[in-house]
């Protein structure tokens, strides 16, 4: 063939461009209001004859409609797959969690159980039905971690409806969409409570530990007194804690307190604690002050693990080990918030400070608002209480 422009007898301005290196592409010319537009419509042989035809006729119906057809075909892009939409949502999301756990669990949960199954589907492609098929396996066995999965698929399949990829709505909501074909959490997982040490055994138990050497004895026995939870004690540090010195600190039963910052709290809330004088004393036998106030050999964040080992030792080396009356399983620390809420039932102790002092939330929304004041004395008679129980004492404050 010729080099320059062979025009197709179509009437629709359809040619190819033979060019001197032997090289051949369709390109289509095409008058728009008075105006003419040339448009490449890619190489031959990748586009055939009909195909050129085709995109000729597509361009041709548009201009007589008054549409551009230049600009229409500039609009026309590749549909992303869930994959490509996932790293493109993923470094906002990433940036609202805090915790490296959570941060790392979000893309290993896409990875593993949505990008085998959606990962190279374009994301206007996925429908209700794909995404019930991915879940359905593990709704019953793993629910926890299925219904977290289903949130994730929501949050990036959102981020592709924002950005025009694809159109509402998205199939991975749960009311009205997926609630009509998976049972509700509530109907298929028994909830599991943490082993907690016996009310009973407390005692013993306390006795125990207070012969334990080693940093995570020390907080595992500042976990006890404020029945906290492992990581709001592990994550303490210094700066948090306001120490009083005037003669008044005796008398209102609490010689400081710690602040524990919203970003290690479950509920997302800063939470104050009363330093009794047991805490104070625990806390006295520090030298270095500064940075966190549990640390590991090499100056990190103690893990987890250091604990609930601890708990396990303890149970071992005792003949009668310390188990949870239902389950009869090693009690675990997060256990001895139980533990702690048994004695304030059985002792009647008051309920609001023991909710309080465990950072839940209860009540009416006026309650919440008048409890804003933290009922810090009264916590911290609670607590003082508490410790005089765990060390065998009868005094009550």
């Amino acid at each position: 063939m010729e080099t320059g422009r062979h025009y197709d007898d179509s009437g629709t301005g359809l040619h190819i461009y033979v060019r001197k290196s032997g090289s051949k592409s369709w390109s289509q010319k095409i008058r728009f209001n008075g105006k003419q537009l040339e448009l490449g419509l890619g190489s031959y042989p990748m586009v055939s004859l009909a195909e050129a035809r085709r995109l000729a006729a597509e361009n041709k119906s548009l201009a007589v409609k008054g549409i551009n057809p230049k600009i229409e075909r500039q609009k026309i892009k590749t549909v992303p797959s869930f994959r490509e939409v996932m790293e493109l949502a993923l470094p906002s999301i990433l940036d609202e969690l805090k915790n490296s756990k959570h941060r790392a669990q979000w893309r290993t949960t896409l990875e593993i159980y949505a990008l085998p199954s959606i990962g190279n589907m374009p994301v206007n492609e996925i429908t209700v039905n794909e995404v019930f098929a991915l879940l359905k396996p593990i709704w019953k066995d793993k629910t926890e971690t299925a219904s977290r999965l289903r949130g994730r698929i929501e949050r990036v399949l959102d981020y592709a409806i924002v950005k025009g990829m694809m159109k509402p709505p998205n199939p991975a909501v749960w009311q009205g969409n997926l609630s009509s074909l998976l049972p509700k959490k509530t109907k298929i997982k028994l909830k599991k409570n943490h082993p907690a040490l016996q009310l009973e055994d407390a005692q013993r138990w306390w006795t125990e530990l207070q012969q334990r050497d080693g940093m995570g004895a020390l907080a595992l026995m500042l976990l006890t007194m404020t029945a906290s939870r492992s990581g709001e004690i592990r994550g303490m540090r210094w700066e948090e804690l306001q120490l009083f010195h005037d003669k008044e600190a005796k008398r209102r039963g609490y010689l400081g307190i710690w602040t524990r910052p919203a970003d290690r709290m479950k509920a997302k809330r800063e939470h104050r604690v009363p330093i009794t004088l047991q805490m104070h004393g625990l806390l006295s036998s520090f030298c270095d002050r500064r940075g966190l106030v549990f640390r590991s050999r090499n100056g990190t964040t103690l893990s987890d693990m250091t604990l609930s080992a601890l708990m396990k030792r303890m149970h071992k080396a005792d003949a009668r080990g310390f188990v949870d009356m239902r389950s009869e399983l090693p009690a675990v620390p997060h256990g001895l918030r139980s533990t702690f809420r048994d004695w304030v039932a059985e002792t009647g102790q008051s309920r609001e400070a023991a909710e309080l002092q465990l950072a839940h939330r209860f009540g009416t929304e006026v309650e919440h608002a008048y409890y804003r004041t933290d009922l810090l004395d009264e916590r911290a008679r609670l607590l003082t209480n508490w410790s005089n129980f765990l060390e065998g004492k009868n005094e009550k404050i």
